[in-house]
């Protein structure tokens, strides 16, 4: 059973250390029979103190003055026991006493974290991960009012517990009439989110621990979907009276042999084209989304589409490499592009960047170094998982030798049998 917290408040003058008829004004503060005394910087005259009743006698302006602020005293005692007890932070008489005095140790609250992080390091985050930031930050909100009834909360109370309610709570979370439901890779980069700004807040020490010190992130395994070099070939060999098609396969296939994606693409201009350490001319760039350089050389089917595009009259007004097209549409022509050349896989923009990682370089003996630095990743691991899909393909393939191989014997060990009888 719950243990009953039992508090009260006396207003009280010392008597024992009264000068000329003049005593202090004390309050005392008793919780569960242990107490405390914050001396309220008032003398009271000791013939007009009315001990039972905590307070002054008389009518006068002085009298009044003195008991209204002992009914504020009163009134501010009992709100700090009550901010205490809805905190659900422990009730002591000296706790209720640094509440009053205003000399707690300050604490931060998980609003508070967000609108720091937000300010100091946003300005180094690109705005398209800000505004990542601040979608987790609103499903945090969401969280908080949906489960402590609050619209805000101590970081103090950042936990364990609550962690795995957060996680259950995005992942049976309901989203709006026409969005899909949060899949447990976005849930997990979420949580991840919130880590960073955790962590940012235990460095700054407005948190004597960290609640991620148990918690483990459980990411669902992902493939990088992309095209083999005989799918690549169709793509290549793909031709229309269409003019739309066509620029939309000839960005994918420029994609395809540069690895640069598709808003990056867009803001190549000939101020993009520069003399590269070999003599040749390379396209160098800042990844839109990480600002990250990006210096690749052109290979020559790369080429041969800047060459096309170069006088195009799409180009001339865009006064960029390649004709602009929005993402939306280039994704809805692919997939009939796809449709045409038989290529039974979802096509997208972005497959044209992984199929550059695999089927281009990779699977070509290009060192996964070289790949990493011409992809613009900030971290080798985001490139290794490219090498796992070609360690993958080699499985694959060696399966396919051995079936072979097997098949072989056998149909060699049939004939050997009939040669003998």
């Amino acid at each position: 059973m719950k243990a009953t917290t039992t508090v009260s408040i006396l207003i009280w003058v010392n008597t024992s250390r009264a000068k000329n008829g003049q005593a202090d004004l004390f309050a005392r503060v008793t919780v569960n029979q242990k107490r405390v005394n914050i001396s309220l910087k008032r003398k009271i005259d000791i013939a007009t103190w009315e001990k039972g009743r905590g307070c002054v006698r008389g009518n006068g302006a002085k009298a009044r003055i003195i008991n209204q602020y002992i009914d504020q005293v009163k009134s501010e005692l009992f709100q700090a026991y009550q901010e205490l007890r809805s905190e659900k932070e422990l009730i002591t008489a000296e706790a209720i006493k640094a509440r009053f005095l205003g000399e707690e140790e300050q604490k931060y609250t998980l609003l508070e974290m967000f609108d720091y992080h937000n300010k100091k390091m946003g300005r180094k985050l690109h705005p398209v991960t800000l505004r990542h930031y601040l979608t987790s930050q609103k499903y945090l909100i969401e969280y908080i009012e949906s489960e402590y009834k609050r619209s805000n909360l101590n970081l103090n109370k950042l936990s364990y517990a609550f962690l795995i309610g957060f996680e259950n709570f995005l992942l049976s979370y309901k989203p709006k009439k026409g969005y899909s439901k949060i899949g447990n890779n976005t849930v997990m980069k979420h949580i991840q989110r919130l880590r960073k700004m955790v962590t940012m807040a235990f460095h700054m020490e407005w948190i004597d621990k960290d609640p991620f010190v148990k918690f483990k992130s459980s990411f669902d395994k992902s493939e990088r979907d992309f095209l083999t070099e005989r799918e690549l070939g169709y793509i290549e060999s793909y031709n229309s009276n269409s003019e739309k098609l066509m620029v939309v396969k000839d960005l994918f296939v420029f994609s395809c042999y540069t690895g640069i994606s598709y808003i990056d693409i867009m803001n190549l201009t000939e101020q993009n084209l520069l003399l590269g350490i070999d003599g040749n001319i390379w396209i160098i760039t800042k990844r839109h989304k990480t600002d990250t350089p990006v210096k690749v050389p052109i290979l020559p089917k790369a080429q041969l589409i800047l060459d096309k595009y170069k006088d195009h009259p799409r180009t001339a007004v865009s006064k960029t490499l390649l004709p602009v097209i929005s993402n939306q549409k280039i994704n809805s022509y692919l997939k009939e592009i796809a449709s045409l050349s038989e290529i039974n896989k979802r096509l997208t923009f972005h497959m044209a960047r992984h199929t550059f990682a695999t089927t281009v370089t990779l699977s070509n003996g290009v060192p996964i170094e070289t790949v990493s630095k011409m992809l613009g990743h900030t971290k080798i691991t985001t490139t290794q998982i490219y090498a796992k899909v070609i360690e993958r393909k080699v499985s694959e393939d060696m399966g396919n030798l051995r079936s072979l191989l097997e098949s072989k014997k056998d149909s060699y060990e049939a004939n050997s049998k009939i040669n003998i009888c």
